[in-house]
């Protein structure tokens, strides 16, 4: 896993007792274990948005972004480069 997923895993593990409960891997379905409800996808968007400088849209919400560790890892790495690449 690369530091982005670290700090996202990380992110999970301080905020949501459930994923300290039972040790989490990147590939746990974050959504159907419960570990994640609608209110801490709220929680997520804004920790991704202010560590890694995004801007997640409302038609980015879809459970497949966020259903795991991984996924999110590289949601947010297309997000950083999109922004990167929109600057140049």
């Amino acid at each position: 896993m690369n530091h982005s997923g670290e700090r996202i895993l990380n992110f999970v593990l301080d905020k949501f007792p459930l994923a300290r409960k039972k040790p989490i891997t990147a590939e746990d379905d974050l959504l159907e274990s419960g570990i994640i409800d609608s209110l801490g996808i709220l929680d997520l968007v804004s920790f991704l948005e202010q560590e890694f400088g995004i801007i997640v849209a409302d038609d980015e919400l879809i459970p497949d972004h966020f259903q795991s560790v991984l996924r999110l890892t590289q949601f947010v790495e297309h997000k950083v480069n999109e922004a990167a690449a929109s600057r140049q």
